[in-house]
């Protein structure tokens, strides 16, 4: 048990290095008041969204806890409501501070690269941080009092699920309406550059990027986070006889190790001289992977007498971490597949859309060949072949080792927004252009590190999808699912549709909310000619308005089916076509995850590529199919892909937390039916 201690100490000391990274973005030189204005609009409607998200929120955990308390337990729904709370905090704090460091970000740029990337990049290391630190201190703690129990300790994963999906899907929802809004009037209609001051829905824009890239992204890999080590603890557990009571620590002490680690990482990137940023936070990430590695490695034999144990964390990092390039192949203009969508852009938005398809499509071969690979490493490695809980287990592990730097991986990523954020202010308030090409240095860098922090977390997701899955088929006693079963084949199929509907209803909500956006920013052009004369000031705060009130209102039904839905087939039908559920969800949300993220993030960094002076440059063919393929793709990189992950991880940990239940009682209407 003082193992758990350590564990958690491992989180309260990232909690207390938060402090110290705020207090000194806070000391920060915030600008001239046209900056401390614009970032205060920003930090304004931002926080307006995450209070109302919060108040909706609220309300479903407490009928969701009451629900738990009446058909399982009041420990589980302790967990849950713990969970669900310390998500939302993360996120409360992570985003407070983003919306507080980009305008010190755009101040330091006056002083360099450097000294504007040590900005940005605190602001989503607060992020990273806050995302381990509770997370490891609410497994521990509940481990502890719980006695290192699955059945109570999945609640808090339930709970920190649940809060991801609605926080993916309102805030993609909410950036994406804004930024498609933004861009069809802005750039195509009126040609006005991006983050023009004359666009009124540009504060909406600017804000999306925090409510989706660092709030919601850091609740997606919360939810990675706590459920790839609840399942390797389920897992553990009925290995505890074999092997004793360390193989269900371990995955925390390996999570603890990792949070050590990142730590050094990040006073690397801080640390470092250079004025290439891509260099700086590729030297954090690998140095925080390597101390993991060898720590891990040491750490493993001293507990577990076993080195074959740590061959699983060696696959899921190795994997993590090639899967993130060659989602940086498929999206960055460096290579030939984003080269390919802007050549064929030259023939109109028609051939950009097939081109960017394409590429989208292409690109989910070799992440899931790779994840393909990690499994049978993971499985067979340590003895899957004749023990198959111990294999289970190790492909569990393999998620634990992926996810074990997340706190340097979300501080990358998070850097990205407030670098973007920070280009806003700077064009908003007409600064000097090279503290622009700064910003758009940083930016440019935090698409590709967005781009791979997609990846990253999508690769994450299927192997934590398949390892809760394992301790679904555990907790039911499922050994096997037979697909010429037609109960099972109807849950496979009902599973595999599902994230088609779900991709359905987020892009449909993003085209209604974009449609609403576009019409006001029309209004106000029509009806005020001076904005952009630049002698009349536009209403930001009505297009603030228009997208908070879409993210909220069309993100619930999203999240009911996630939960719904593999109860309801549970107790229709029984344990067996909900794990055909959760298996067609899994092939297909992976899929779909891989090829829209990729399909987003190239045809984002095409359209880049030509504004460089490619093919014609700013205000060509190609340039207008480019903004097109920008256009389709922020949704299927922003919204609907990377909801995928959550949406695969909620359906399977729902149906661990309820498993007993749907053992006891579920299948009724083929009972009936029998009968």
């Amino acid at each position: 048990m003082n193992l758990l201690y350590f564990s958690m100490i491992s989180g309260f000391l990232a909690l207390i290095v938060v402090i110290f990274l705020v207090k000194g973005i806070l000391k920060k030189d915030t600008g001239n008041e046209k900056m401390i204005e614009i970032s205060g609009y920003i930090e304004e409607g931002a926080m307006a969204f995450l209070k109302k998200e919060y108040s909706y929120l609220v309300v479903f955990i407490i009928v969701i806890a009451l629900a738990i308390i009446m058909f399982l337990n009041f420990k589980t729904a302790v967990a849950f409501v713990v969970g669900a709370l310390f998500s939302i905090v993360a996120g409360y704090i992570g985003m407070r501070i983003a919306v507080k460091s980009n305008v010190r970000t755009t101040e330091a740029a006056k002083h360099g690269i450097r000294e504007a990337l040590a900005v940005a990049f605190s602001g989503g290391t607060v992020m990273g941080l806050c995302v381990v630190g509770l997370g490891i201190i609410g497994l521990g703690f509940f481990s502890i009092i719980f006695d290192l129990n699955a059945e109570y300790i999945t609640g808090f994963g339930l709970g920190a699920s649940s809060i991801a999906l609605f926080a993916r899907v309102g805030g993609g929802i909410y950036t994406k309406a804004a930024d498609v809004g933004a861009d069809l009037v802005g750039k195509v209609e009126a040609g006005i550059p991006e983050d023009d001051p004359r666009n009124p829905a540009v504060i909406a824009d600017n804000v999306g990027d925090n409510v989706g890239d660092v709030a919601g992204m850091g609740a997606d890999l919360f939810e990675s986070y706590v459920g790839s080590i609840i399942s390797a603890i389920t897992l553990g557990s009925v290995l505890v006889g074999e092997w004793g009571i360390n193989i269900v620590i371990f995955p925390l002490v390996l999570s603890s190790i990792g949070i050590l680690a990142s730590l050094i990482g990040i006073i690397f990137v801080k640390a470092y001289k250079g004025d290439n940023p891509q260099k700086a936070l590729n030297l954090g990430s690998t140095i925080s992977g390597v101390i993991v590695l060898v720590v891990g490695f040491i750490v493993c034999n001293m507990l577990m007498g076993s080195y074959e144990l740590f061959l699983p964390v060696i696959a899921g990092l190795i994997v993590g971490l090639i899967i993130g390039k060659v989602t940086e192949y498929y999206t960055s203009a460096d290579y030939k597949p984003v080269k390919f969508i802007a050549n064929e852009s030259k023939t109109g938005p028609a051939t950009n859309i097939i081109a960017g398809l394409s590429v989208g499509m292409k690109s989910t071969v070799i992440p899931i060949l790779l994840i393909v690979i990690g499994i049978i490493i993971s499985f067979f490695a340590i003895g899957g072949g004749s023990n198959t809980s111990l294999g289970l287990y190790g492909i569990a592990l393999s998620a634990v080792g992926m996810l074990s730097t997340t706190a340097i991986t979300i501080a990358v990523d998070a850097y990205g927004p407030i670098s973007d954020n920070a280009g806003g202010i700077a064009e908003m308030c007409e600064l000097d252009k090279n503290i622009r090409e700064i910003t758009d240095k940083l930016d440019s860098v935090g698409n590709t590190t967005a781009a791979i922090g997609k990846g990253f977390a999508i690769g994450s997701a299927a192997l934590t999808a398949l390892a809760l899955f394992a301790s679904y088929s555990q907790t039911v006693n499922l050994q096997t699912i037979n697909l010429l079963d037609p109960l099972t084949l109807v849950g496979v199929l009902i599973g595999g549709m599902l994230p088609f509907l779900f991709a359905a209803l987020t892009m449909q909500s993003v085209g209604k909310a974009a449609t609403e956006m576009v019409e006001e920013v029309r209004r106000q052009f029509r009806e005020k000619e001076g904005i952009l004369k630049g002698t009349e000031k536009p209403d930001y705060s009505k297009c603030v308005e228009i997208s908070t009130h879409a993210a909220l209102k069309e993100m619930i039904l999203p999240g009911i089916l996630a939960i719904a839905v593999p109860l309801i087939v549970g107790m229709l039908l029984g344990t067996e076509a909900l794990g055909g559920l959760i298996g067609g969800g899994v092939v297909t949300g992976v899929m779909l995850a891989i090829m829209m993220s990729n399909s987003g993030g190239a045809w984002d960094n095409a359209k880049k590529y030509i504004e460089t002076g490619i093919n014609g440059g700013k205000g060509s063919v190609a340039h207008k199919a480019g903004v097109v393929g920008d256009t389709v793709g922020d949704p299927f990189k922003d919204t609907s892909g990377p909801s995928m992950n959550i949406l695969i991880k909620l359906m399977t940990i729902v149906s661990v937390v309820f498993a007993p239940v749907i053992a006891k009682y579920g299948g009724v209407l083929i009972q009936y039916l029998i009968k």
